[in-house]
């Protein structure tokens, strides 16, 4: 969404040495808390375009990412008839980590990631405090054209209907969003820690985030849960 206003720009910048200084933070990377922001700015995808108004339903998306970790259906058979995506994407600030999950073999998707819920008020403010969230798709995410870093990996049948299950509680129990801690890239790492991955230190860049999780579990391709999960 373009920002053509500069007395908005100064607000954000403000606002980020606010809160770098509100979290007692004094060092270098302490200042980069608020870089980990989930809303598209002046770059990013179009704010015109419609945002997906019901976060838990099924959409399709026009091509699916030539970047992506996911191989041909009979690949896929072999590893496991379900899967979960973790993505990033693009943003006119620092980018967006969410999830993609569904069936291998259907071409529709559900989406599930964390952003402040509204346009540019609370985007600023949710970088001193913590703002209303939405938790489904955004513009952008289902487009191959803004797609940075993908980390597919798949479950049996079994194991998909208790994380599908903890995703769809996660949306409805984060209601809250905020820059420097409950942001998209932690969103999306207390659901790879649900299914037993490594998850890395939730202050990094999407990008950078997507491409360390799939670092840190070596690559894997598939997940089992623990019996007591779910």
């Amino acid at each position: 969404m373009t920002r053509k206003y500069p007395s908005l720009q100064r607000l954000a910048g403000v606002a980020v040495v606010a809160a770098s200084v509100s979290l007692g933070a004094g060092s270098s990377s302490a200042q980069q808390f608020a870089a980990r922001s989930d809303h598209q700015q002046e770059d990013g995808p179009p704010k015109s375009a419609t945002k997906h108004a019901d976060s838990m339903a099924a959409v399709t998306p026009g091509t699916l990412p030539a970047r992506s970790d996911a191989r041909p259906a009979q690949r896929a058979a072999a590893t496991g008839p379900y899967y979960v995506d973790f993505r990033a994407r693009t943003a006119a600030t620092y980018g967006h980590a969410f999830v993609w999950y569904g069936k291998t073999s259907e071409k529709e998707v559900e989406v599930a990631g964390l952003a402040p819920a509204g346009d540019t008020l609370p985007y600023i403010l949710g970088h001193l405090i913590f703002v209303p969230s939405e938790t489904g798709a955004s513009y952008g995410d289902l487009d191959e054209q803004y797609l940075t870093a993908s980390y597919r990996v798949y479950l049996s049948e079994a194991d998909a209907k208790k994380v599908f299950a903890y995703i769809k509680h996660l949306q409805k129990t984060s209601p809250l969003w905020n820059a420097a801690t409950t942001n998209c890239t932690a969103f999306i790492g207390r659901i790879s820690t649900f299914m037993g991955l490594k998850a890395p230190f939730h202050l990094l860049m999407p990008e950078e985030y997507v491409n360390q999780l799939r670092e840190l579990n070596g690559g894997r391709k598939t997940v089992q849960l623990e019996p007591d999960r779910g």
